[in-house]
């Protein structure tokens, strides 16, 4: 993707507009009352104004300047040649390009030589945009009137032209008209299958990318970057198609990446990818809209799919891929309020993308963040550059064979997205995290807050109590086998801030989660603070971990299950948060786990240690300071499973309790010196 930025092409522009306008009369009527002879003139010197009623070519050696309303009447054909430059004024509504009925456009560019619109600036809303009307049907009917311009749309010849455009880039539109109606970066009004649309890119848009109003038009290859409503909008039964188009939000506040409306012609899209960096809704049908949709790629918003009229997708949307639509409901605050008159959806749909940006290389426009976004699947070797701020966008996933590689100091801001933001590395992927205590790696989210997003789950073929090929509850991955050396690669210094989302009301996300994960993998300085689960978890496996800090984690501090058998040696343990669960959660099969060096400090009271069922461990080094009760045997477990310097923990009953333990000893071992880890300080 080219860098020019476009407040520098907007100075070459404006400079080579200033000489064509010195010719240029004060006092000039009114661009609708000008003669067909001043039209000429004007455009022969550089300028475009009035109602154009001959045909005519544009010089690509010359820049246009846009001064007001420029209208290809019927029977009139606009040749704009590859390169040619148009400077629209910043005149809103009073500035755009109209094709009325029976007139043509015929936008020549190619990807050596696009055809530029764009104002100075190329800030939204700053003029009205490029409007096309044609004759073929729409439920508005024959010879209706356009919101936009009040021009006539509309007729029986789904097969009419109105002309070409090929390589366009259109920057800056979306004019407001009035509170309920704006200009578009281009608008399509009833315009039929004649006419070609093919590499058009829409930027920074007031209203939406492109529209549809009834119509047959085809259009393939779209790009639309950060229109402020929707990207593709359709009304009127539109039954046209877009055949690969890339969408990117990363403005807040827009609207949609889809929106359809009123009657269903079934247009279809094939190859849209679409991707936020603000969360925010992806498709929106209105009334009875829909569509038939193949090779979506959605990655990073909130809502996938909102039936805003509470049709049930399956009724008018065919999604030929596959996908499911998941409803959505309110979950405390980890998912969007649900309006009661709409229908919210997730789909399983691929984060991979479906259109490469790359294709777009044409486009004079700086996308650079586009490098930084970690979403999709890692299916060879990658390593990532510790100069780029990356963002966690939506899932990343390194698959089986694949392997991610994170240098020393490499810091990922995780998008606030919940449980559709995470890495995962599955069995047979690996992980190599390079931190060092001068440079650990930073994955947080931007303010740190618990559950803002899922954090990072390891796979692996060590045992389990679950069997071979469990089914996690994070993400239904697959793990468990009979390799208990399994190696999933290693974490060494990294700090973990804000994980924990939500799944359901019985499943969240951990920090780290560890599903089978082997012996052969190295964990040590992690660091996890501000989680609403666990700060880690261990789901069987023989994986040991060394130099924990857990920091206000909500649920448990170290939990595991499953009949991990592994270790941690030396962890550091605070609360200062009340109302969290424990400093450790054992579960059911014990496969008696050892931990050394253990200080937890609470200065909110609550459980220190915790067992469920028949598990337990073995624990040296442990100091426990402010906790109300030291020991919970919540399903009765002998205390013998639990044995503290290398005996049965020696614990009193707390009066009128029957799980409930005080410690007599072994809990008041030297406190864990941590000032050498300054390296757990570290932050975005």
């Amino acid at each position: 993707m080219k860098n020019l930025s476009l407040k520098l092409f907007a100075v070459v522009l404006l400079a080579f507009a200033t000489i064509n306008l010195t010719g240029c009369s004060s006092d000039d009527p009114d661009p609708i009352e000008k003669s067909e002879e001043e039209v000429i003139e004007n455009l022969d010197s550089g300028i475009m104004n009035g109602t154009l009623e001959e045909d005519y070519t544009l010089n690509a050696s010359t820049v246009y300047n846009l001064t007001g309303q420029f209208i290809v009447t019927d029977g009139v054909t606009l040749n704009i040649p590859a390169g040619t430059k148009i400077l629209a004024d910043d005149g809103g509504t009073e500035v755009y390009i109209a094709v009325l009925q029976g007139g043509k456009i015929n936008i020549n560019g190619n990807a050596t030589n696009p055809v530029v619109m764009s104002s100075a600036n190329g800030n939204s809303g700053d003029w009205g945009g490029l409007t096309l009307c044609g004759k073929a049907t729409t439920t508005a009917g024959a010879n209706a009137e356009a919101e936009v311009g009040g021009f006539i749309y509309g007729g029986s010849e789904d097969s009419d032209s109105s002309g070409i455009i090929r390589y366009l880039q259109i920057v800056g539109t979306g004019a407001q008209i009035n509170t309920d109606s704006q200009y578009n970066g281009v608008s399509f009004y009833a315009v039929g299958s004649g006419t070609l649309v093919d590499n058009l890119a829409v930027i920074n848009g007031a209203d939406d990318g492109v529209e549809f109003f009834g119509g047959t038009v085809e259009v393939s290859n779209l790009y639309l970057v950060n229109n402020d409503d929707d990207s593709i909008d359709w009304t009127e039964g539109w039954n046209g198609s877009v055949t690969n188009a890339y969408i990117s939000h990363t403005i807040a506040n827009f609207s949609t990446a889809f929106e359809g409306d009123k009657d269903n012609g079934n247009p279809t899209f094939t190859n849209i990818t679409a991707i936020s960096t603000v969360g925010g809704t992806a498709l929106q049908f209105k009334l009875t809209s829909g569509g038939t949709i193949s090779g979506l790629s959605l990655s990073g918003y909130d809502i996938d799919l909102d039936m805003k009229d509470g049709v049930n997708p399956s009724d008018n949307i065919i999604f030929s891929d596959g996908y499911t639509p998941v409803a959505m409901v309110e979950d405390d605050d980890e998912t969007p309020d649900v309006d009661e008159s709409a229908y919210t959806f997730a789909l399983n749909t691929t984060v991979v993308p479906t259109v490469d940006v790359s294709d777009f290389d044409w486009v004079d426009f700086d996308i650079s963040f586009e490098s930084s976004l970690l979403q999709g699947a890692v299916t060879g070797e990658v390593t990532l550059n510790a100069s780029i701020n990356y963002i966690l966008n939506s899932s990343y996933i390194v698959q089986d064979g694949g392997k991610l590689t994170i240098p020393a100091g490499t810091k990922i801001t995780a998008r606030d997205g919940g449980t559709g933001v995470y890495i995962a590395v599955l069995q047979g992927g690996e992980i190599d995290i390079q931190g060092t205590s001068d440079n650990p790696v930073v994955i947080a989210s931007a303010n740190a807050e618990r559950g803002d997003w899922g954090g990072l789950t390891i796979c692996g073929n060590a045992t389990t109590s679950a069997g071979v090929d469990a089914e996690a509850e994070i993400g239904g991955f697959i793990y468990g086998g009979t390799t208990d050396t399994d190696n999933s690669g290693s974490i060494k210094y990294l700090i973990l801030k804000g994980t924990g989302a939500q799944i359901n009301s019985e499943s969240q996300y951990n920090g780290l989660s560890l599903y089978a994960v082997g012996s052969g993998t190295t964990i040590e300085n992690i660091a996890v603070i501000n989680g609403s689960d666990d700060g880690i978890e261990f789901f069987g496996g023989t994986v040991s971990a060394t130099n924990l800090y857990l920091e206000n984690n909500d649920d448990d501090s170290i939990d595991w299950t499953e009949g991990w058998n592994g270790s941690v040696t030396n962890a550091y343990i605070s609360h200062t948060i009340a109302d969290f669960s424990t400093v450790f959660e054992g579960d059911k099969d014990n496969g008696n786990p050892t931990f050394t060096n253990i200080t937890a400090i609470s200065t909110v009271g609550g459980t220190a240690l915790q067992f469920k069922k028949t598990s337990g461990g073995i624990i040296t080094g442990l100091h426990l300071s402010g906790y109300d009760v030291d020991l919970d045997m919540v399903d009765g477990g002998a205390l013998s499973n639990v044995q503290i310097e290398g005996t049965d923990a020696n614990a009193t009953l707390i009066s009128g309790e029957t799980t409930l333990y005080s410690l007599n000893s072994g809990k008041d071992a030297t406190v864990l010196d941590i000032s050498g880890w300054t390296w757990k300080d570290a932050g975005l």
